[in-house]
């Protein structure tokens, strides 16, 4: 009645009813003379529903296909940075699998630096990404460069991305949070961590909590890799949010020989998972051949990766 839009949040021991709306602060004796109001608190950050201080529980953001990510289990997004015909998704899908990843990703729509490169197949290409899931039982994921996108991709995926370069598209953002599929934001190149925060917090916002943040690298100074993979991120996101974390050290570092052990440092630093890059001919690919692991690197890579996990009390392999 006072204008303010609800939140709720269940945890195990409290609930808490997050109250969105301007001046909130004037109307605080009045809740708190209410019988079922333990008590009020004003939480100071600026990204309100993404705050610890709105959930002191982690949040498990359930997929689909028994899919949960930010639990104890470690989860592996894998696949081709773009979708490029049905045999590559069902190819490369398979090997995915089989060496344990459990969701499988593609890009059907690219946002590439040059108006010339590969912009990827469209629909058609989610189609063939959610042929290879069902196939496979795994659930997938793609990126929306637009709010006609987003409608699109829920349709045909079980996670949307929104990917750096739209991390600050506010109408994208809302849009995303508008329907029910869970959304994974990855952090600007030069962007700070509140301002993923605060991004995160335009698709809370619109109702939709199953958000996932990642961490894919950002600019610096430095040239000798495609951009400086930020695991500092990591501990400081999990300290100021309840969001889970996932790294993608393919972006991150941008060079095939070093995207194994920066995966295994994503894991020892405490990510919910991590999203890699993977193409059975590489040097064949259309989008990001020199950052993609061959498929039996893939599988060594697997088989590492879950001896990290154990040793930081996750779990990774079944």
């Amino acid at each position: 009645g006072l204008g303010y839009r609800p939140h709720i949040s269940k945890g195990e021991d409290i609930t808490i009813i997050g109250m969105i709306g301007d001046s909130a602060e004037k109307y605080k004796e009045v809740f708190e003379a209410m019988d079922v109001v333990e008590h009020v608190n004003e939480i100071q950050k600026p990204y309100k529903l993404a705050s610890r201080e709105f959930k002191r529980e982690n949040t498990v953001v359930k997929v689909s296909r028994n899919v949960d990510i930010g639990g104890k289990k470690i989860h592996v997004m894998a696949g081709p940075c773009a979708i490029e015909s049905r045999d590559l998704m069902n190819d490369t899908g398979k090997i995915v699998k089989e060496a344990g990843g459990t969701i499988l990703r593609g890009g059907a729509f690219k946002p590439r630096s040059s108006p010339y490169a590969f912009q990827g197949l469209g629909e058609e290409g989610l189609k063939y990404m959610e042929e290879a899931g069902e196939k496979l039982h795994m659930p997938t994921i793609s990126e929306a460069m637009t709010v006609e996108q987003v409608e699109l991709l829920s349709k045909y995926c079980d996670i949307i991305q929104i990917g750096a370069r739209n991390m600050q598209n506010y109408d994208l953002l809302k849009a995303a949070g508008r329907q029910k599929k869970p959304v994974l934001l990855k952090r600007g190149m030069a962007a700070t961590v509140k301002e993923l925060l605060l991004s995160a917090e335009y698709i809370l916002s619109q109702g939709n909590y199953d958000v996932i943040l990642c961490e894919r690298g950002i600019r610096t100074f430095e040239d000798s890799t495609r951009f400086t993979m930020d695991l500092n991120a990591v501990p400081v996101l999990k300290k100021f949010s309840h969001l889970p974390v996932v790294l993608d050290p393919s972006h991150g570092i941008g060079i095939r020989e070093h995207v194994g052990t920066m995966a295994k440092a994503c894991i020892a630093v405490g990510a919910d998972g991590i999203i890699i890059e993977v193409h059975p001919r590489p040097e064949e690919a259309l989008s990001d051949g020199p950052q993609s692991l061959m498929p039996e690197q893939f599988r060594r890579l697997m088989e590492d990766l879950d001896l990290v996990a154990k040793a930081v009390g996750r779990e990774l392999l079944d």
